[in-house]
């Protein structure tokens, strides 16, 4: 992702800076959105990652590939600002339900992908707010941001066996949710045709 000083002039980073500019500017805003659903706070959040990124390059410092880079500035704003706001710490998100997120080896991508399939995307999306924040997050960075569970474990600095069972668990979250309103939807439309 990032490193070691380059000796390139400055055009050059410029240049390259301006292109991921262009490339990803709507991409982090609409993953700084799903995740704190507040418009002006994440414009802000991507303006702050973009310049901290152009800081990190003006100082010398060569960014072997932007993309990865500026999730991860902008993934570590976006915790600052879950901190700032005092919600669950790190710790509290890790021990949700008790279990050891590691241990689930059978999981895979493959089953991950199965998984998805069999929920409808726009009645997802309606429901991700409700989804504990640790599932929504990889949960973006898979079907939203299309990255791989690879840069998503280097993302969130956990191993790729974390991310599918985050993942799978996140999934199966949204499909009770999705069943749970749709059975509600049923119910009341049931209840509207017997009272008229």
């Amino acid at each position: 992702m990032a490193g070691k000083k380059s000796t390139d002039n400055v055009s050059d980073h410029e240049e390259r800076f301006l292109k991921a500019f262009e490339e990803y500017n709507d991409a982090l805003f609409r993953h700084a959105m799903l995740r704190i659903s507040n418009r002006e706070k994440a414009i802000d959040l991507v303006h702050d990652a973009f310049t901290k990124v152009w800081s990190y390059t003006r100082e010398g410092y060569e960014i072997d590939s932007f993309r990865p880079f500026l999730y991860k500035v902008l993934n570590n704003l976006i915790i600052d600002e879950y901190r700032k706001k005092k919600e669950a710490s790190l710790d509290a998100l890790m021990e949700y339900d008790g279990v050891d997120e590691g241990s689930f080896d059978e999981l895979t991508e493959s089953t991950v992908e199965v998984l998805a399939a069999t929920i409808d995307g726009r009645k997802a999306f309606e429901l991700l707010e409700e989804v504990p924040d640790q599932y929504r997050e990889v949960i973006i960075y898979r079907f939203v941001d299309q990255l791989g569970p690879k840069e998503i474990s280097e993302l969130i600095e956990e191993s790729e066996n974390v991310v599918s069972v985050r993942l799978h668990r996140g999934l199966k979250i949204l499909r009770q949710r999705i069943e749970a309103r749709d059975k509600f939807a049923e119910e009341k439309r049931t209840a509207n045709k017997k009272t008229k």
